[in-house]
């Protein structure tokens, strides 16, 4: 266990924190998993103040930090961009300069592409306090330590040899962001997993993402390849993680990439999808899910779904990452 993570930046951990630190934390939030479930108090944060600062709206972030925060007996003050000076002037070092002398930390939530992580990274650049992502144009951090928390409760801490199967999925709504399946794959190379990253040609991830992910398998021992054929990439999964982002690595026109995603309204979880997986496979998505056009209702509220899980499981590695940063 790593006890030195006080003011630690928690900007891309799946990328920039040491196998042991994610443990660590991964550790730490079992522990608060368990004594929130038995009413144990753990105000290990009592009269400390988080700034969250969002640019993009949410329910499961906000609402997890914000309750997180108080259960760890501190408090969470929401700062939405559009009614503050943020939108007239105010910049990232003065954020971090400002906010940072007021606070004890500060998340953020920033996705525009091109802009979001360098956003982040300017405002802890100038930050006396942590600073936490709530997901980027790159990276969605918590969401997928919180994936990793879930599937470790379900297959155990030993991943090696399990296969988890990151997808493309088609949804209807606007170009979302890459962050979650690029997390996924560099955090799941970490721990020997056989990661499939399944695609269609035009929706492509970063690609020194992908290089360090085929990386992060090789010196794991794991393994990484990219499928071009849905169907494909959910025989024998262990995990199925079909999700939908946009075609950024080939278009930023809104009407080209809708166009283009178009092309793959077959791209969806149903109950054939699921039987091409192994038995006990498991279901995973991040929420908010396009029902009936990304998954089938049969699939997210069935048996093998884990999305509740999933969800829940947010607030616990967030806590135990503001525990551990944010400390005195």
């Amino acid at each position: 266990m790593q006890t030195d993570l006080r003011g630690r930046d928690s900007i891309a951990p799946e990328l920039e924190w040491t196998r042991d630190e994610i443990d660590t934390l991964l550790d730490v939030a079992w522990d608060l998993k368990r004594k929130r479930a038995v009413g144990e108090p753990h105000a290990y944060l009592r009269d400390k103040v988080l700034g969250l600062l969002f640019f993009f709206t949410s329910t499961r972030t906000r609402a997890s930090f914000e309750s997180g925060m108080a259960q760890l007996g501190g408090h969470a003050m929401f700062i939405d961009s559009e009614t503050t000076q943020i939108s007239h002037g105010d910049t990232a070092k003065e954020i971090g300069e400002i906010i940072g002398r007021y606070t004890d930390g500060i998340a953020i939530r920033q996705c525009d592409w091109n802009f979001g992580n360098q956003y982040i990274r300017e405002v802890a650049a100038a930050s006396r306090v942590p600073v936490l992502n709530m997901q980027c144009d790159i990276f969605h951090p918590f969401q997928i330590l919180a994936d990793m928390m879930t599937i470790q409760e379900k297959f155990g801490r030993d991943l090696r040899g399990k296969t988890i199967n990151v997808s493309y999925a088609y949804a209807s709504s606007y170009q979302k962001p890459l962050s979650v399946p690029q997390s996924l794959i560099l955090l799941m190379t970490r721990y020997g997993m056989n990661v499939r990253l399944t695609h269609p040609p035009e929706f492509g991830l970063m690609p020194d993402i992908v290089e360090q992910a085929r990386e992060n398998a090789r010196q794991s021992r794991g393994s990484f390849e990219v499928l071009h054929d849905f169907d494909e990439g959910f025989k024998g999964a262990d995990i199925v993680y079909p999700k939908s982002w946009g075609c950024w690595m080939t278009t930023e026109d809104k009407d080209e990439s809708s166009k283009l995603g178009k092309k793959y309204t077959d791209w969806i979880t149903d109950s054939r999808r699921m039987a091409l997986a192994n038995p006990d496979a498991v279901y995973m998505h991040c929420l908010p899910a396009d029902r009936n056009i990304e998954v089938t209702d049969e699939v997210i509220d069935g048996p093998q779904s884990i999305v509740y899980d999933e969800a829940e499981n947010r607030l616990h590695v967030q806590k135990a990452a503001m525990a551990l940063t944010m400390r005195s």
